[in-house]
């Protein structure tokens, strides 16, 4: 058996397939970050307060953030960036100029490379997010049998719902219900009965739409498995097809796996309420035990809850001379706890480097997705220890203490064990907590908006068919370090809201816009005249906080019972959907599923898609004549929000409003 350890030599984890792995703090050299160009770079980098405070220090200690390595990748590779470059076959690698006549060794096209590239994209985002969803599944699944200690049924009318949805019977004891329905949720990912039973959430014409397209998911993992299979040098060849195939595999993530994960994390842990809870790093604290719970998945930052409040662990904190354990949450996992808790949240993708660099973090405990394989180096250079929970996600340098939900609880248990034996670790001389935390109401799901509205979404129709509210938009997507942090969903969310669109969101674009300030009641003095009565007369922010990133999926029911309350297809919804800073293959695949549902999409980020002319038609114009709805590109987010009035006010238009 072999001991990991981090830098330093700390004994860390007991696995005999882990190495002795060291790693050092990467600093970038003194005269890349001299002090005279750190408030011009700070500038260009960030737009939230506390984050430009804390980036000032982290440069002037030159360590290593993701816009320094993003500054030392220029020029990116201009193959790359237009999806000209392939690596399908040890034929290649080939790269081609996009000329008609010019193709790849095998005789792909530039049209090929393009739209396969693309593909694997979707069927990559779709298999992460479809693969949380399983994941919970799987633990709903054990904790009905009573399998994973510490987990229940957190909203049992959820669970009933749910199982007259998928045709299961709710006679009987409360956990065969939920065995019985995780089990068909389960069957889902390979189902051979052809379809998936929370697409027919989808109003009646959309499904007949998509059916006759023949673009409704048949299963998860199939669709998943034939884009990956089609990607395959000498199987998938015409580009229209490829793409089609796209529409369908990220069709069934939506209304499929990221649902089923919403859903199965609702019965499990609760279904999310409206409650208040504070943003940025400022939520850190000098005198407590800070312990940042990062990632995804729910089913172990709900133990961890659950640990930090033993009263043998307050006790822990106390005799180590901390007043208390304080949870932060990042990214989604954050968003999770954030809605269903009220945990506070540090910040966003962008920020989870920037929350060790206060000096004021003990631990960081991930999950998956969205983690920089960077930060245990960022670690290295303060007292943090950041621990590593999945077999999917190990990290070198990271604790390894590996997380399933038959020993969550025990687990977590000695997660906030580290974290509070590591706080007399801290070097108080090195801790900067900005002191400015940002209220924000939080914690709306569809149930939690229809019990607001007197248990039903008819007054919010009403509202929109009166013009009251002109429409919808969802924002949502992560952060690039190609655009000032937060810039994106900010701007395009203050425009919207001046034009009296209604903004709702998830992810890390709800983090930036509560970060602003936008998530407040305030914040209706910011919309336009009839939208800001509307929010001061029920007491809410313009903004609507929905979730985490697998979330999106609200957004889709929420649309679907709009049109199915106004007797029309998704498409003739006076809403859209935007992603201004997107970065990952999971945003590709969230895009194509709203505009295969009727939803069109406004992009801030290009994809790699600009070496053929004929995807780029068939994204931006063709897919409009099959599905009703389309992407735009627009980088500047005051151009996109009057591409996207305009659109609303076109669909009014058609239905007569």
């Amino acid at each position: 058996m072999t001991i990991a350890r981090m830098a330093g030599g700390d004994e860390v984890s007991e696995d005999p397939e882990l190495e002795i792995i060291t790693v050092e703090c990467i600093r970038t050299p003194p005269e890349h970050m001299s002090p005279d160009k750190v408030p011009a770079k700070v500038e260009e980098r960030a737009m939230d307060p506390s984050v430009k405070e804390v980036l000032s220090k982290t440069m002037l200690e030159g360590v290593e953030t993701v816009w320094d390595r993003l500054e030392k990748q220029q020029p990116h590779c201009k193959f790359c960036e237009s999806g000209l470059s392939c690596q399908r076959c040890a034929m290649g690698p080939c790269r081609i100029m996009g000329e008609t006549k010019s193709r790849g060794v095998c005789g792909a096209t530039a049209d090929l490379i393009v739209s396969r590239n693309l593909l694997d994209q979707i069927s990559t985002g779709a298999a992460a997010h479809s693969d949380h969803g399983r994941e919970v599944a799987e633990t709903l699944l054990l904790a009905a049998r009573g399998e994973a200690p510490m987990y229940g049924i957190g909203d049992k009318d959820k669970l009933m719902t749910l199982a007259k949805e998928y045709g299961v019977g709710t006679d009987g004891p409360i956990e065969k219900v939920a065995e019985d329905l995780a089990l068909a949720m389960l069957e889902e990912y390979g189902t051979i009965k052809g379809e998936l039973a929370m697409a027919r959430r989808m109003p009646k014409g959309t499904i007949e739409m998509l059916e006759e397209l023949g673009l409704m998911p048949r299963s998860i993992d199939r669709e998943i498995v034939e884009a990956m299979h089609m990607v395959h040098m000498g199987v998938g060849a015409d580009y229209r097809n490829i793409l089609s195939q796209g529409v369908r595999a990220s069709l069934g993530d939506g209304w499929g796996g990221s649902m089923i994960g919403t859903e199965a994390s609702d019965i499990l842990f609760g279904t999310p309420q409206i409650r208040n809870s504070r943003v940025n790093l400022g939520v850190l604290k000098h005198d407590h035990v800070n312990i940042s719970l990062h990632g995804h998945n729910p089913v172990l930052s709900e133990m961890v809850v659950k640990a930090a409040e033993l009263p043998e662990m307050k006790q822990r904190a106390e005799a180590a001379g901390a007043k208390g354990i304080n949870l932060v949450g990042l990214c989604c996992t954050g968003n999770e706890l954030l809605m269903r808790k009220g945990v506070p949240q540090a910040g966003n993708h962008l920020s989870q480097e920037l929350v060790i660099t206060t000096g004021a973090l003990e631990v960081m405990i991930v999950d998956y997705q969205c983690i920089f394989p960077s930060l245990p180096n960022t670690a290295a250079c303060f007292h943090t220890k950041v621990i590593t929970t999945s077999p999917k996600a190990r990290i070198p340098g990271g604790h390894y203490l590996e997380v399933n939900p038959e020993n969550a609880f025990e687990q977590a248990k000695k997660m906030v064990a580290i974290a509070v034996d590591n706080y007399p670790n801290r070097v108080p001389e090195r801790v900067l907590i900005p002191n400015r935390p940002v209220d924000a109401v939080v914690g709306f799901s569809v149930e939690a908006l229809r019990a607001a509205l007197g248990g039903t979404l008819k007054p919010l129709l009403d509202l929109i068919l009166e013009g009251k509210i002109r429409g919808a938009v969802g924002i949502v997507g992560c952060n690039n370090p190609k655009i000032k942090q937060d810039y994106g969903h900010i701007t395009l969310a203050k425009e919207l809201i001046r034009r009296n669109i209604i903004i709702v969101e998830t992810g890390c674009a709800a983090i930036a816009c509560a970060e602003a300030g936008l998530m407040q009641p305030d914040a209706a003095d910011l919309a336009g005249k009839s939208l800001g009565n509307v929010c001061r007369s029920l007491g809410i922010p313009p903004v609507l906080h929905m979730g985490s990133c697998v979330d999106n999926t609200r957004i889709l029911v929420l649309a679907a019972e709009l049109a199915n309350l106004a007797g029309v297809r998704m498409d003739q919804l006076p809403v859209a959907g935007a992603a201004p800073e997107w970065y990952s293959p999971k945003a590709v695949s969230i895009g194509s599923y709203f505009v295969g549902s009727g939803i069109s999409v406004a992009l801030g980020v290009m994809p790699k898609i600009s070496g053929s002319p004929n995807v780029i038609k068939m994204l931006t114009e063709d897919l409009e004549k099959a599905v009703k709805a389309k992407f735009w590109v627009e980088p500047d987010p005051k151009k996109a929000a009057a591409i996207l009035f305009d659109h609303i006010e076109t669909k009014r238009a058609d239905l007569g409003l």
